[in-house]
């Protein structure tokens, strides 16, 4: 992965080279420029993705250069930071309307600094997959089964998708509540503009304003009048909760150049019960009867399992069509073990369990030796009644998660010898939200490489 590059414009040497050496030994590619003249030369060459600028230098000020490059179109491709020794509250107004990321004051904390260029590469990133998500449509599939539960679930999107209304959508992971709202969005009036994702569980009090409020707050993801997804939205944080509250209250997004109408539908997903949320002052009780407006549940497979036989049908086709990969029939015998399966990854695993057997090759059909061989390889948490559950349990559910996602990253990142490209391939996550989420839970690769070393 490519360091984050990041550009240092100030006059004074000496705080140049010390936030040079800081930024350099937390791994990032710095560049460094003493005045306004050569600031714009190194930019000119090259796309950091965060400047940090002084407000005073002696050929021009820094409010007149972060003005320049807003008029240039900079700063759809920099997060500025101002820097001052003796800034006021005049001078970080002016630098916030001119599209400023932030506003820090010398002398420097090590620890503000750190924090907030973390913040600003943050935001980079994820406005990088906003608009990745724009430009990149998934597949759309109708929920695949001849059960009650899956004819109920069609009839449930043809009615939502006539209408507009904010919807929640709730079930278990891997049961496909992504792909439900995708559905809905395609058969929808709002179809010709953009579906938009966004993991909540990835959202921080320090970045979430990149993702809903826009670039500096000046143009919000939900004046689009497309869809945008909330994927996990339990773990909003609660300061977003408020300002996502506050604007379905008004129907109105406040931003730098006035209010905005609030024109995108909004979706969320969540694997926890809200209402429980609510209760114990996790989720705010206002935003949860909003997005409660129409909520929609997806049934876990081991509830439809009669749909299993199809859904095998189904992806055995469909995986030779989309990879190339060669078609092979699942047997009777196979497709009854797995209808006794209990499925705990629900469709995501029964997913990866056939595109797994496709990808072993063979010319017949999948036999039950096969699928008994896959499904000795899964993973699967079990708890016998005379075991003592671990402490954490005991926890609530977003901290118990914290818990086990720390621990399980923790173990596969030292089977991966500290590698996070390693281990983004082992635990199947992309690795930009990877490193987020390593960040997240504090766990540092740099530190335990330095300890694999030692052993």
């Amino acid at each position: 992965m490519a360091q984050a590059q990041i550009l240092i414009v100030d006059d004074e040497p000496d705080i140049r080279e010390l936030i040079k050496d800081i930024l350099e030994d937390e791994g990032f590619d710095v560049l460094v420029a003493e005045d306004g003249a050569s600031a714009r030369g190194v930019r000119a060459r090259t796309q950091p993705e965060v400047i940090l600028l002084d407000v005073w230098m002696p050929d021009i000020d820094g409010i007149s250069l972060l003005k320049e490059w807003q008029e240039a179109g900079v700063l759809e491709e920099s997060n500025v930071v101002m820097i001052s020794g003796h800034g006021t509250v005049e001078t970080a107004v002016e630098a916030t309307r001119l599209g400023a990321w932030d506003f820090i004051e010398k002398p420097l904390s090590i620890a503000k600094l750190l924090l907030t260029v973390n913040n600003a590469l943050e935001a980079r990133r994820l406005k990088r997959d906003n608009k990745l998500l724009r430009q990149q449509p998934s597949e759309v599939f109708e929920p695949v089964g001849r059960s009650p539960a899956m004819q109920d679930l069609r009839r449930q999107v043809e009615r939502l998708a006539g209408h507009s209304t904010h919807i929640l959508i709730h079930g278990e992971a891997g049961t496909g509540k992504e792909s439900l709202a995708r559905l809905i969005h395609s058969r929808s009036q709002r179809a010709g503009h953009a579906f938009i994702r966004i993991d909540c569980s990835l959202l921080t009090e320090g970045n979430w304003q990149a993702s809903l409020m826009g670039e500096s707050g000046s143009q919000s993801t939900l004046v689009e009048p497309g869809t945008v997804f909330l994927d996990n939205v339990e773990q909003l944080p609660l300061v977003a909760q408020r300002w996502l509250h506050s604007v379905l209250e008004g129907r109105v997004i406040p931003t730098n150049s006035g209010q905005q109408p609030l024109q995108s539908r909004l979706m969320a997903a969540c694997e926890d019960n809200l209402e429980q949320a609510v209760s114990e002052g996790r989720f705010l009780d206002g935003l949860y009867f909003h997005l409660n407006a129409i909520p929609l549940r997806v049934p876990a497979l081991r509830e439809h399992a009669e749909d299993v036989p199809e859904l095998l049908r189904f992806y055995a086709e469909y995986f030779p069509h989309r990879d190339q990969l060669p078609y092979r029939p699942f047997a009777v015998a196979a497709q009854n073990r797995l209808r006794q399966y209990e499925w705990p990854g629900n469709l995501r695993e029964l997913r990866n369990l056939v595109q797994r057997l496709l990808l072993l090759g063979g010319n017949d059909e999948i036999t039950q030796n096969e699928v008994e061989a896959v499904l000795q390889q899964t993973p699967a948490v079990q708890q016998s009644s005379n075991t003592s559950a671990p402490d954490w349990f005991a926890q609530p559910l977003r901290e118990a998660r914290e818990h086990f996602e720390r621990e399980y990253l923790t173990h596969h990142l030292h089977q991966c010898g500290g590698s996070v490209g390693k281990l983004a391939d082992q635990v199947g996550m992309e690795r930009t939200h990877l490193y987020r989420k390593l960040r997240a839970l504090s766990i540092d690769p740099k530190h335990l490489q330095r300890e694999e070393r030692k052993l």
